[in-house]
């Protein structure tokens, strides 16, 4: 009889931007449901804590560099995850970047380019290899993407940040429209305003754009939530579980929110 608390025995899963925050939550929350994961991150040496508590769950651990600046990249890290654990059954694409804080009509174009490069051709890059593999390998496999609440609600100042995450909503529903009929799922997740270093850059950033104290712009967006907290990376894992496992087995093209209710639609 398998194990509840383990829905992803004898899976494999490719975590991107695994080294800290939301990126290593969810690997190891993955492993401790029974999944096998390999990790990447710009920096390998990064990766050495969650391979730690990927293999304090009882799983296997791969790691790659991976730079999504790279067109090779993404390949070259679906490659080693199957040479090394056998096979890849779920994806989660959370590697991104910040990007500029600045108003619209002063973002250099360099910094506008390196966003869009890294959230949306990074991203497809990684869906590309995936998809290729899954299917020569006849997996009806799982493939989450991460978004951020801020593709659908604006902060000020985030322009290229909020547009790359909105277009990952469009990736995401063409992506499930045409790997649907072979058995592969594909949904979205947008995290709220998730604890961390992250957040915090964020904040700084709006702070410093605004003029603003630091703490009265946290208190700000905290009281944007109708839960009146931010969400955990916990939180944000749980919910990529969900869509990994079975139990989630009809649903595909779908954007989760994952913001204390700060977004609802």
């Amino acid at each position: 009889m398998s194990d509840p608390s383990r829905p992803l025995d004898g899976r494999v899963a490719l975590v991107t931007g695994a080294a800290r925050g939301i990126g290593q939550r969810i690997a190891v929350r993955l492993a401790t449901a029974g999944a096998d994961v390999a990790v990447t991150s710009r920096d390998p040496a990064a990766l050495s804590g969650t391979v730690e508590e990927i293999e304090a769950a009882g799983s296997r651990a791969a790691t790659s560099q991976l730079d999504l600046l790279d067109p090779d990249g993404a390949a070259s890290a679906v490659a080693r995850a199957v040479e090394q654990l056998g096979g890849l059954d779920v994806v989660v694409a959370n590697s991104g970047v910040g990007g500029p804080t600045a108003p619209l009509w002063e973002v250099d174009v360099d910094d506008w380019d390196q966003t869009f490069d890294v959230n949306v051709r990074g991203t497809w890059l990684t869906l590309r290899a995936a998809t290729r593999h899954m299917i020569d390998a006849g997996t009806a496999g799982s493939v989450v993407v991460i978004g951020s609440l801020t593709g659908k609600r604006p902060l000020v100042d985030r322009s290229p940040y909020v547009v790359s995450k909105s277009a990952l909503i469009g990736l995401v529903r063409s992506y499930a429209t045409e790997v649907g009929p072979m058995g592969i799922r594909a949904n979205l997740v947008s995290p709220g305003f998730v604890s961390g270093e992250r957040l915090d850059w964020v904040i700084a950033g709006q702070a410093a754009s605004r003029g603003l104290p630091e703490d009265e712009v946290r208190d700000e967006l905290a009281a944007l939530a109708p839960l009146r907290r931010f969400v955990s990376p916990e939180d944000v894992a749980e919910t990529v579980l969900f869509l990994a496992s079975d139990t989630a087995a009809g649903i595909t093209g779908t954007d989760v929110n994952v913001t204390a209710g700060v977004v609802m639609y």
